[in-house]
């Protein structure tokens, strides 16, 4: 599964969900981490509500709803999975 992780430096919701995101096992994960403040037309999107995950599908990107900052690596995993059938 490829997500996006759309980020900024110092924020650390941001930080708290990529450290998350790298321990999940299943499904087995490619993470882009993208940093809003490289690319204007993300800043633009997402200034206001990074962290922003998004899985790939094909070219196309479909947002995810964000975690919980309080949710468990397995609560995410779980998550994940239910997400990964509409990316497939």
């Amino acid at each position: 599964m490829h997500l996006i992780l759309y980020s900024k430096p110092g924020c650390h919701l941001c930080e708290g969900l990529q450290e998350k995101l790298e321990q999940v096992r299943n499904p087995p994960l490619e993470l882009e981490i993208r940093d809003i403040t490289t690319n204007d037309d993300w800043f633009a999107a997402y200034q206001y509500e990074v962290p922003v995950l998004a899985g790939v599908q094909g070219e196309q990107e479909k947002m995810i709803p964000r975690p919980s900052p309080r949710a468990s690596v397995s609560q995410l995993e779980r998550m994940l999975q239910k997400y990964s059938g509409t990316l497939s």
